[in-house]
């Protein structure tokens, strides 16, 4: 089958839906990784706020995983392709992956929450590109996944808060 034929009919133009869909794939990546990474830690935590980390990262990793669907399907009603396995995400992240033994609880908080206001920015971005494609839908969702990826960033500064 050539490539054609998935090529879902749109009124944007081919350049516009083109950059709008390398954005979002490019999120797309990054969600992933922020999915895996929240799900590690999730699995690794301990000490003494063992269970409400826990138990809030296994939600926000909920949350993140939820949202890959909604980003890959909007590269496809576009009319573009989306990503296609793991290599192909590690191709698109830049959120950088954390393979150490071991992770302090605050450095993990820490940590996620800058990758979520990393995603945030380029969030923002997408949205930039959206606009200017005229791709009204795309820059209405990427407004609820921006205040979903603000709330996890707020959670996690908030339980890392010293005294």
């Amino acid at each position: 089958m050539a490539a054609d034929a998935l090529k879902t009919p749109t009124d944007l133009k081919t350049n516009a839906t083109k950059t709008v869909a390398e954005a979002l794939n490019g999120i797309l990546a990054d969600t992933f990784a922020l999915y895996l990474k929240t799900k590690n830690f999730h699995w690794h935590v301990s000490g003494p706020h063992f269970r409400d980390y826990h138990l809030m990262l296994d939600e926000q990793a909920a949350e993140i995983f939820a949202g890959t669907d909604d980003i890959a399907e909007r590269v496809r009603k576009i009319g573009k392709t989306t990503l296609r396995s793991i290599g192909d995400i590690a191709r698109h992240q830049t959120i950088k992956d954390n393979d150490a033994d071991f992770v302090a609880p605050d450095d993990m908080l820490s940590e996620l929450r800058d990758d979520n206001l990393a995603l945030v920015v380029a969030l923002r971005e997408a949205k930039d590109i959206a606009d200017e494609a005229k791709d009204n839908a795309t820059s209405a969702v990427i407004d609820d996944w921006t205040d979903q990826a603000e709330r996890r960033a707020w959670f996690l500064f908030e339980a890392g808060r010293k005294g």
